[in-house]
This record gives structure tokens, sequence and C-alpha cells, in this order.
């Protein structure tokens, strides 16, 4: 399942209503002494806000990964060797005025003649291929267990007594956000058409006066929001909506133990079923289908071009695998697309999604291992439960009881722009031997797609991010291998000195040291100072 951070939506509200080739060496020497770094006490101005992920501790007192020190210190405009980046996603806009320039065209393939040119098994897939086909809504694989009712399957006890439960708790909701939602709706629509404006401040709803039996009751329900730290009707409708539409979906289709999204006409349960599936369309099917979009900005909308937002890689070409739907993503699919990636190029993939259950972890745990084996990056994003998946499943992985099998897979968790005790997301997993690093993840701004941008939050947004220093320091000294790539993210970091709160937990405190095999959270600058010194 893709990896959006939902805490502003299933709680806020509830709560409250319920170079060259090799590069030339650098001079500089990594920042590691951070103990003395002050926390920032003023808000974010809105700059730093959309681009907070890319600025530098000591100098701006944010967590971010130093990327513009990076580029202004140390990169000065040497463009590096392209690197091709895979993002196994929801789809990508490629039609973005951020993205359009930066993608992956395969060259072998003539486009719409539907003929598979390059004879790698896919049919017109010029700039990546579409498992999914047209298809949108899928179940959470535990859902897919139940809905089997084969009773002798690993965990089906386990996964049928969390379906009674979850559907319970989705359907409570949903009931819940439907009426939140014609509330915020009625009390808007009868201001805005009393101000003749949908903008209006506090002050002004405060200040009316009037015997309108209707307009009376809009002021009473606007008075409780914004009693209960709402400050906009027009804003919280729009999030309140996006709570309905998730327990919607969650109501009919992710919990659905009778739905069946899959419309590819493969036997996802059959590796070998009907070779060269899905279609070479690799845009979202709608609008909302936005995350891939978002993760694909964090890695490499084009910088500074004068538009919405900087991608953290200059000299990448993004090919789009989509094979992650409204639901959980099928192994098989997962599998096939790290191979495509691999087999067409790829040298970093991005998986920016997740899940606790997966009937054919063999099948994706092999594809890491031909990616580790073909010299390829595989970033994946910890996941957004607040838990240590040292003892919690999380698939995709890269090991049995902690034998690792791929040497280039990184697990990454998702940090805040707030430097001290909360720097950790409070939603982001978290494990000392199943987390490699920290990156920034929350309120994060990238492209959405028609050429829209926007702000969310996630492991599936700190994954890319890491995905693009992967490329970065690639592109600059390319005669690294992966695994070394790998290592220099790790040993580069910023070590955090100072205890923080795990799992959004306020009483579960612990060192910043305990929380990630690297133990520190990811740094551009340092990364390329010791890729240059490895180099030599």
């Amino acid at each position: 399942m893709k990896l959006i951070n939902k805490t502003l939506i299933l709680s806020a509200f509830a709560a409250v209503l319920l170079s060259s080739c090799g590069g030339s060496a650098i001079l500089s020497t990594p920042i590691a002494n951070i103990d003395n770094t002050p926390i920032k006490e003023t808000e974010l101005t809105l700059a730093e806000k959309q681009n907070w992920g890319h600025l530098d501790l000591v100098t701006d007192t944010i967590p971010g990964m130093s990327v513009d020190k990076a580029y202004s210190e140390i990169i000065k405009g040497k463009k590096g060797k392209t690197i091709i980046v895979a993002v196994i996603d929801s789809g990508i806009d490629i039609n973005h005025e951020d993205l359009n320039g930066v993608l992956w065209t395969n060259k072998k393939e003539i486009p719409g003649n539907g003929i598979d040119d390059d004879k790698n098994g896919y049919v017109d897939d010029i700039h990546g291929w579409n498992f999914l086909g047209d298809g949108y809504d899928e179940q959470l694989e535990y859902i897919r267990l139940v809905g089997s009712g084969n009773t002798s399957a690993p965990r089906y006890q386990e996964a049928l007594a969390k379906y009674e439960e979850d559907y319970k708790s989705a359907l409570s909701g949903k009931e819940r956000y439907d009426q939140i939602y014609q509330k915020v709706s009625e009390a808007h629509d009868a201001l805005t058409k009393h101000f003749n404006s949908e903008e209006y401040t506090p002050e002004q709803v405060n200040a009316i006066e009037t015997d309108n039996t209707e307009l009376a009751e809009a002021v009473k329900s606007a008075k409780f929001f914004y009693a209960n730290g709402m400050t906009s009707l027009a804003e919280s409708k729009k999030q309140i909506k996006g709570g309905v539409e998730y327990f919607t979906d969650q109501v009919n289709f992710n919990l659905n133990k009778d739905f069946n999204g899959r419309v590819t006409g493969d036997n996802p349960n059959d590796f070998n079923d009907k070779p060269g599936y899905g279609n070479g369309n690799v845009i979202p099917v709608k609008k909302s289908e936005s995350h891939g979009t978002h993760v694909a900005g964090i890695i490499a909308a084009e910088r500074n071009n004068g538009l919405g937002a900087n991608g953290v890689a200059n000299n990448v070409e993004l090919m789009s695998v989509r094979a992650v739907p409204n639901g959980d993503e099928y192994d098989k699919d997962i599998a096939k697309a790290i191979r495509y990636a691999v087999d067409n190029g790829a040298k970093v993939i991005n998986g920016s999604f997740g899940k606790s259950f997966s009937p054919h972890a063999q099948w994706v745990r092999d594809a890491i291992k031909y990616a580790s084996d073909n010299d390829v990056i595989f970033v994946h994003a910890a996941g957004n439960d607040g838990k240590d998946v040292d003892t919690e499943p999380n698939f995709p992985d890269d090991n049995v009881d902690f034998v690792e099998i791929s040497n280039t897979y990184i697990r990454v968790g998702a940090l805040a722009p707030e430097y001290g005790t909360n720097i950790l997301a409070g939603f982001s997993n978290y494990g000392k031997q199943n987390v490699d690093v920290f990156a920034p993840g929350a309120k994060i701004y990238s492209t959405t797609p028609e050429n829209e941008y926007d702000t969310k939050g996630g492991t599936s947004m700190a994954a890319p991010a890491v995905a693009g220093v992967a490329a970065l320091v690639w592109s600059q000294y390319p005669k690294l291998t992966a695994a070394q790539v790998k290592q220099i993210i790790m040993d580069s970091g910023l070590a955090v000195p100072s205890k923080v709160i795990v799992g959004g937990d306020a009483k579960d405190i612990r060192p910043f040291s305990e929380v990630s095999k690297s133990k520190k959270m990811v740094n551009t600058y340092n990364a390329l100072i010791m890729a240059s010194q490895l180099s030599k």
C-alpha cells in the first residue's frame, strides 16, 4: 500500500470532534559535531516549509539533508553521468511541467506500433510499464487471505480477527466523517452565502449578529470548530472530505472481502502466468492517484527552473513502473516490476509501498537479490505504523531472520522538520536492525498530477529523498558500486546525540542511535565528500 501518513485525516479531526567519470577531489570536511545545534523556535517560512528537506541543520537549524549546500559548495554546476531511477508506484504524470524533461525513454521501442520492438517482453513500453492495466482499487493483502476462505493458510486466523476489528472500525469511521463533513459543509455554505465569499475569518464570523435561523446555526457550528483548532472551514472541509474518501475506500474496496479489482487477466498467484500482462500507459488513471507523481518530484523535479519544486538529483531519467494500486500491491507485480527496472537499465529503484502480509514474499525477495546481483540499489519506505519492524512484519524486506540477501537494499524511516526530541515523524516505523537510515518525510512539498503541487507526509516521501541522494552521488562518482553507494549513505549521515520520541508516543523516549542500523540521518553534503574520498 502507498505509504502516505494519514495522521492529519484520521486523528486530528476525529480527536477534535470525536561531474567527469571520477569526479574531482573535495577538500571539505564532513560536518560531524552537531551537539550544539540550536533548536529552531520560530515557525518555518513558506519557502522553508516547501524546501525543508534540502536545508542544512547547522546553517538553518532545520534537519534537512544539506542538498542545497551540496549543490552550492560541492557540485557547482557539474552534471555528472545520467542515472536511471525507477519509481515503482501508482504511475507518474509524465506530462507534468516539472517532470516531463526528466523522463526515461526506451529508444529501442517504436511508440504505438503494437510490437515488442526490443524483444523485452513488453509491448510499447516507452516510459516504463503498467502492471495494473486499467485497475485502481484493490483489497488489502490480509483481506485477500480472508476472502480466499483457506483456513489452513498461515496467519489466516490472525487475518480474520484483524478483518473483523478493522471493518467494524472503518464503518464507524465512515459514519463519523460523513456526519462531520455534512456539518462543516452546511456551515461553510451558509457563511459563504452571507459573506458572498469563501474567504472569511473567525473574527468576521464571531462578529455576526442575526435572527436568521440557518445563519445562526452556521455561526454556532463554526465557533465550535474554531474552538477546537480549526481556522478555516474551507480548508477543513477539504481535509475532512479526504477522511470521508479514505473510509469509503476502506469499506467498499480495501476491506471488502468480496471485492476483486484485478483486471489484467492473469493469475496473481502464478508467477509465470500470462507474461507481459498490463500495458504501457504509465500515467495514473485519475487525478487523485497522485502518490507516484509526488514521489517522482522528490527524486528529480527539475531544479531551479522557476516552477514549484526542486528534486534532489539533477541528472536523472525517471522510469515509471505502475504496480501500486489503491490498496495492497500484489507480490507478483512488485517482483516483476523490480526485474523490469533492472533489465531496462535502472540503477536506483524506489519502492514507497509496503504491507504486513505477503503470501509470496520470496518472489519479491528474489527480485531484490536480483537487483543487488546486478549492481542496482533498491530504496524502500519503512512504513507508517509507528512500529518496530525488527519485531513487526513489514514487506518487502531483504532478510530472513536478520540474514540479508542483498547488500544494496536501503530501508528508510521519516524525519519531521523539527530538530530535537520531535525529530522522528510520529508515524514512522523504526528498527535497530531493519531500518537503515532516516530522512525527511513529514510535510514534504512536491509535484502532483496536472501541473499541481502539494504537501504530503509519510515514509513514502523519505524513501525517494534517499533515492535522490543515491542517484546524485552515483552520478558524480559513477565508478562506485551500488554497495559502496549504500554504505556511503549510511556512514556519512549525521548522528543525532539526543533522545527522541518514538512512534508518536510521548512516553516512549529513546536515544536516536536505537532506532536505525546506521544511527544517522542522511546528509547529501557529507555523502558527496565521502564518495570523493572513496573514489580517489
